[in-house]
Formats: C-alpha cells, structure tokens, sequence
C-alpha cells in the first residue's frame, strides 16, 4: 500500500473551523483480512463521527452471505458486532448495506426474510429493512410491514426494500423496491412486471399485518412515491424503471412557494422515439402525509398492479438527454446538503463521462468536470456544500462545483495505486472521508478493508 501526502488547500477550510491540517496519509482502520469490511457507499458514519459502520458480504454470495453488521471506531480500531444471523445460509437470509442516522444511535439495513421455508429468501422481492439501536445489539426493529396475503394492507409493502437511506432530519427513509406480487404474476403471464421503484418510510404508526413466514408487520408506515409501467410510451417521461436516488437536500429544497419540500432524486428510464431505453435525472416531490390515497390507485396496491404513490406526489423529469449525441445519466444521483444542486454523470460533447449539476426545478444542466477520461463515481458531496470528492483513474479528487478554471478548481487527494478505493464517504464535520480499499492476505485474496484520510 502506498502512503500519499495531502497538501492542505484553501478551499478544504471550512466556515466553522479556524485552521485546517490534513494528516501526512491515510489510515487503515480494519486489518482482519479474512473477510470483508464493506461500506456500501452508503451513510456509514455515526452521528458524531466516531464509529464507521460496514456489512461482511462475501464474493460469491454478497449480501445474502454476509451474517454480521459491525462497526469499528476510527480512533482505536475496536470492532463491535450490531447484529448478527446465527446459521446464515450461502442464500441467506443476510445482512447488508447499511447506513447510520444522522440524528439517533441507529442503523438501518437490508435483512432477507428470516422465516421463509421458501426458494431463496434473498431475493429483490424477499427483503425486508431492520434497524437497529447501537444501544442494544441485536434487537432488530423491523421497519416496513410486508404483505402478500390478499386484501392487502395500507402502510405495507408486498415485496422486498433494499438500499435504505435516512433523510437528513432522521424522520424518514428512503429504499428502491421490487414487488413480489408482480413477479409472481410476470412469471406466470410472461409479461415484464418485475420493475425497480422507489418508496419511503416514516415513524408514523406501525403497520400489523396478519405474520406468516411471508409477512412481517413493521414499526413504520411505507408507501411508494414513484410511478413505473412495463412499457413507456415512446419519447414520452413514463418510466419502467427508477433507481440510483438519495434525498434531495438534508431538509428537502426550497419549493417555488419559499417553503421546503421533502424529495428524492433518481434516474428514471425512458423509452426515446426509437424505443431505446434511456437512464434521466428526476425527482419526486413527496407530501408529509403519505397515509392518504392519491389519484393513481390505493396505496397497497392490487393483484395486477403496484401500491400507488400518496395524494400530492409529484413525479418530474428534470434531464433530457434522449435525444443528444450522447444520451443518458448514470450514477447515483447526490444533491447538496441545502438542496440546490443535484450531481451525476452523464457524457460531455466528446463523450467523456462528468459531473454534471442540475436544479431541482430543472433547467439547464451545469458541467462541474473537464477530465479526459471518464469520472468513475462515488459522488460525495463534502458537508459544506461546495465540494465533490469522486473516483478519477484510480485515485480520490476533490473538485470545487463553483465557477472558474477547472485546473484550478480540482486537487488530487488520493493518487492512483494498484488497490482503487471507492465507497467514499464523508464524516458529519467533514473533517475525514472514508472509503474501501481492496487488500490481499497472505495466500493473495483481497478483502475489502475500511481506510480515513483525515482533514
């Protein structure tokens, strides 16, 4: 491993601090190199920077295999296990891809259904979110309610919820779905049902529905925010798929009324003119009430279609690439911490893959980037708002999404090496970022270990 030494810049000094000092290199922070110590790129910091918490997938089965969730402090390197599967199957039922609140003690993650005597219960439509209080190991919350026995129920979900994200307040999570309901009826008629969406929780009430090996009852009311058909109408903003989102701001943006509104980014693909499938940025407004039906159809769904989005959802296409020389989006899609700026990839007029910023009330989209090669991804915004740290040939750069010359505009933080980090994540102040890197053990397999540059 190669050790790099960071030059301080201007541009790292924050509002709130009165000086700034970057350490001589980066620090390895796990170094048991049996297993894997992966972060994600998810929200993996705990509330006061002190802990990073990971998930121990393994190569051949992912998540399904990984049985623990643990965190190490970043200050003494101490492990604790937060919760862990006893008998943990090669198909699971797994846990994974975790992230930390950023107001409470807790952690939410995906966990396959533990009591199913059915196929593998690891699959997209057969998960479920558990959180759990770092207070106490090992006492699972289950957050969304899953049912699957008709008539379903309102607050539940009928399939599996993955890729779980607190908003910046705490009060709300944030998960793409697919529907069991609807992968039970595609496998039947043949016909696409089995689509990726996005839904949210809120601790509103808990939802019981009636237990089985198939449904679980959750603390927390779910609904879906956003609309997907099997078959878009050409150049039209129908979507058949939505994913790669995050909240949009740490308290939503400010809406054209000057009040804030609670939404989610993501890509949605759209069919062109010519039936190609095309990834563009949207977002969805979402109301503080999810309880009540909207216009599209009951909030649980029925036999033949999905659980509709609340009354005073709003779906908006943001991007439109489809008809560009270079057409699509990519990456998960970041906002800024007050909301104003959504970052993703999408390729320049050469054809390079960048980082691009759009409003959240649309517009035209801004180029932060000008490499000559592609940006690889892990968008992380920094907390103050200015900067995006990314993965660029192998190595980690910070780039102010201000104006100005780009060269100087952009600083090399980590240099490339033969072990690319990646899964980049910033601690609350902004003083470290986190990431993985790829180590090899004495027989040669590499395992991804937790590494902290300090600012």
């Amino acid at each position: 491993m190669r050790l790099v030494s960071i030059p301080v810049l201007s541009f790292l000094i924050l509002s709130s601090m009165q000086s700034c000092q970057t350490d001589t290199a980066e620090k390895q922070i796990t170094h048991d190199l049996t297993y894997h110590h992966d972060l994600d790129n998810n929200d993996n910091f705990s509330p006061d920077g002190k802990w990073l918490v990971y998930d121990t997938r393994t190569d051949d089965g992912g998540i399904a295999e990984s049985a623990r969730i643990e965190r190490v402090n970043v200050e003494t390197g101490e492990k604790q296990v937060l919760f862990g599967i006893r008998n943990n199957a090669v198909w699971g039922p797994g846990a994974g891809a975790v992230s930390y609140s950023p107001k409470q003690n807790a952690v939410v993650f995906i966990h396959g259904l533990s009591n199913s005597t059915r196929e593998n219960p690891y699959q997209q439509w057969r998960r479920t979110g558990v959180i759990i209080d770092d207070t106490h190991p090992n006492v699972p919350i289950y957050m969304d309610a899953r049912d699957i026995t008709p008539p379903y129920t309102p607050g539940a979900l009928r399939g599996g919820t993955h890729r779980h994200e607190w908003s910046g307040d705490g009060q709300w999570i944030g998960f793409t779905y697919n529907d069991a309901i609807l992968k039970a009826l595609e496998d039947s008629t043949g016909q696409k049902r089995n689509l990726r969406t996005i839904g949210v929780s809120k601790k509103i009430r808990a939802v019981k529905v009636d237990e089985n090996v198939e449904n679980v009852s959750g603390e927390w009311f779910s609904a879906l925010v956003v609309q997907v058909v099997p078959n878009p109408a050409l150049g039209s903003d129908e979507i058949s798929q939505a994913n790669s989102d995050s909240w949009v701001g740490l308290n939503g943006y400010a809406g054209q009324n000057g009040k804030q509104q609670i939404a989610r980014a993501f890509l949605g693909t759209v069919r062109d003119r010519n039936g190609t499938e095309v990834p563009e940025v949207f977002i969805v407004d979402i109301p503080e009430d999810i309880t009540q039906r909207g216009p599209l159809g009951p909030l649980e769904g029925t036999d033949t279609d999905f659980p509709m989005p609340p009354k005073g959802t709003i779906q908006r296409r943001l991007t439109f690439t489809a008809d560009t020389p270079h057409p699509g989006c990519s990456g998960i899609v970041r906002s800024s911490p007050d909301g104003s700026k959504l970052a993703f990839l999408a390729k320049d007029r050469s054809g390079i893959t960048q980082i691009f910023t759009i409003s959240p009330h649309g517009g035209t989209t801004t180029q932060v980037t000008e490499h000559t090669s592609d940006v690889k991804g892990n968008l992380r915004w920094h907390p103050d708002g200015k900067h995006i740290a990314y993965i660029f040939e192998g190595g980690i750069m910070l780039c102010d999404a201000g104006e100005g010359l780009f060269k100087e505009r952009v600083q090399t933080l980590i240099k490339a090496s033969a072990n690319v980090p990646g899964n980049l994540v910033w601690s609350p102040n902004g003083k470290m970022l986190a990431f993985n890197r790829l180590i090899k053990n004495e027989i040669g397999k590499a395992t991804q270990q937790v590494f902290v540059l300090r600012f």
